[in-house]
């Protein structure tokens, strides 16, 4: 097994120790190896739609980013057909149902994920394959 070395910050760490703590791994670098393999089968799970397809994402952000988190949302209009949007506790929730070609969808994706803005995002696939 190869070593990396990250560097992280006071909170970031204390978060990765409570994490462990409480999800009960016997060490950071399995709960991050676990974290990283989880986020690399949603990455090829999205590498593998083709064609049209339909899925529904689920965006968390904090309300003061909802500019940043708009214009993200702005630039793929043309693919949400439909969205839910709510507010809790500070934090803004969307559900959107996206339907478009998987490229576009993974450009989506991609956008969310790299966003700093972004606090999580989930996603299901409906449909896939449908003619456009």
């Amino acid at each position: 097994m190869r070593i990396l070395s990250i560097s992280l910050d006071d909170e970031s760490m204390r978060l990765i120790n409570e994490t462990q703590r409480k999800l009960g791994f016997r060490s950071r670098s399995r709960m991050l190896r676990t974290a990283i393999t989880s986020m690399i089968k949603d990455y090829q799970t999205m590498d593998m739609l083709k064609g049209k397809v339909e899925c529904v994402f689920v965006v968390t952000y904090r309300d003061a980013e909802k500019n940043k988190v708009t214009d993200i949302f702005e630039g793929y209009e043309s693919a949400i057909e439909t969205e839910l949007h709510h507010h809790h506790a500070g934090m803004a929730i969307d559900v959107l149902n996206i339907s478009a070609d998987a490229s576009k969808v993974r450009d989506f994706f991609g956008a969310l994920k790299r966003s700093k803005a972004v606090k999580s995002v989930m996603y299901t696939t409906v449909r896939q394959g449908a003619q456009a």
